[in-house]
């Protein structure tokens, strides 16, 4: 067999898990002695669909014998899978578990699965986090990802199993990046419910949006009133070494939670499935953990 030619399709650069996965993608590719391109997709479904079916459908010296694609839109791309699939092309989709894959993987030759953060899980987490840190409950602004999103919705569900009844949360939608979480916390900054809200903690589904969030409050003139908002306990997702794991011990975050990269995950079994002729289980879920631990947590002052 030759050399393997791995297509890695991601959202954005905006976004530390998103180069974290790109960079997990190339450590795989020198690991596995193969060639790999990474793409990004800019948010955009569209562009994304564009882009893997422009490298389906090229010449066999350019093809990729394998993507990973971790989808921008809520269909998982089913078009573009079987399209890969009808080219004999590995297809491995990444923090999604899509519903066609059974039925794509009856007939394939190549190797088609999933492999997943476990979302859920990772809401718990923040729940308990959240439970640490307001042992007196009280008001939490959460920031979700977006609304299409499998992942934001499964967080939310799990936080929201764990959370005490003694906390409330109230809710902002942003896009994963630093940027939207500034622009969507300014944007509830200038309502008046926002003057009136006692909020204890500001929670976020990921580390960027944590950071735009203190990056809003930052930016607030009163001299008070920008203090008591920074003063208050960020948590994240997302945990990378040199972003989330950085800002908990700069105390820029109180706490995040370590997700492993599943770019290089995703490649390693696409390669031995290749080599083996095998199909491996259709899913598979990564595990993750608070940082610091839960017990190490120091609750908020009253």
């Amino acid at each position: 067999m030759g050399k393997l030619r791995f297509l890695v399709s991601l959202h954005t650069r905006d976004n530390d898990f998103q180069v974290a996965q790109a960079q997990s993608a190339e450590d795989a590719a020198r690991k596995l002695g193969s060639d790999v391109e990474v793409v990004f997709a800019d948010n955009d479904a569209v562009n994304q669909s564009t882009q893997l079916l422009k490298a389906i459908q090229s010449r066999d010296e350019s093809r990729p014998d394998a993507i990973v694609v971790e989808p921008v839109g809520a269909t998982a791309l089913p078009q573009v899978a079987r399209a890969a699939s009808a080219a004999g092309i590995g297809w491995a989709v990444v923090n999604r578990r899509p519903e066609y894959l059974p039925d794509l993987r009856t007939a394939a030759a190549a190797p088609i699965f999933a492999v997943s953060s476990d979302h859920v899980e990772i809401g718990r987490i923040q729940g308990r986090q959240f439970a640490a840190l307001l042992p007196g409950g009280g008001y939490v602004l959460y920031i979700e990802g977006p609304s299409h999103s499998s992942a934001a919705q499964e967080r939310t569900s799990g936080m929201m199993q764990t959370k005490p009844s003694n906390i409330q949360v109230r809710t902002l939608k942003a896009q994963w990046t630093e940027e939207s979480a500034w622009r969507a916390v300014r944007s509830w900054l200038k309502l008046a419910t926002s003057q009136s809200a006692s909020i204890k903690l500001v929670g976020a589904q990921d580390d960027s949006m944590a950071m735009g969030a203190r990056k809003a409050f930052q930016e607030i003139t009163t001299e008070a009133e920008r203090s008591r908002w920074l003063s208050l306990p960020f948590t994240g997702c997302d945990g990378q070494p040199a972003t989330g794991q950085a800002w908990v011990r700069e105390k820029w975050l109180t706490a995040t939670i370590y997700i492993p990269p599943l770019t290089g995950p995703a490649m390693e079994i696409l390669a031995k499935a290749i080599q083996d002729g095998t199909q491996p289980p259709e899913h598979s879920l990564t595990t993750s953990y608070s940082i610091p631990p839960l017990g190490s947590l120091v609750p908020r002052k009253p």
